[in-house]
């Protein structure tokens, strides 16, 4: 009988299981995009929005979610391959979502790679609409 799936707060012995988790869902990441380096600095700014879905012992989601007193923005929401379509991705965007609200967010944004389609489209379902903005980054490192 397979284990019972979980969302919870990230905990340190998570951390080898979202990297592997990661590395699956977002290969060939810019290098400002470390996974160790991600986890460390999300744990020093609201930790309480890192979430993992946990199937026992292993991590087969993630979804990081921050606030800045304007927008809340999401980050790394990932499904392990196996979990997909079932659902997971959207309870997982629910918690970001709670975590958001609760903390006065009125507003959320996410980005994603303009040719990613798929994923495009499961975020119109949950309500985001493509904005006409250009996305502008600048790496600090």
């Amino acid at each position: 009988m397979p284990a019972p799936i979980k969302i919870r707060s990230f905990l340190p012995q998570d951390e080898a299981g979202t990297i592997a988790l990661w590395e699956v869902v977002f290969p060939g990441e810019a290098p400002w995009n470390n996974p160790v380096d991600v986890i460390a600095r999300k744990q020093t700014v609201q930790p309480e929005l890192f979430f993992v879905a946990v199937a026992g012992d292993d991590v087969i989601g993630t979804v990081m979610a921050g606030f800045d007193g304007v927008r809340g923005w999401v980050h790394h929401l990932a499904v392990a391959p196996a979990f997909r379509r079932s659902g997971l991705a959207t309870e997982l965007m629910r918690c970001a979502e709670q975590g958001l609200k609760a903390m006065g967010c009125a507003k959320l944004n996410l980005q994603v790679r303009a040719t990613n389609l798929e994923v495009i489209d499961f975020y119109r379902s949950l309500g985001f609409e493509v904005e006409d903005r250009a996305s502008l980054g600048k790496p600090l490192v």
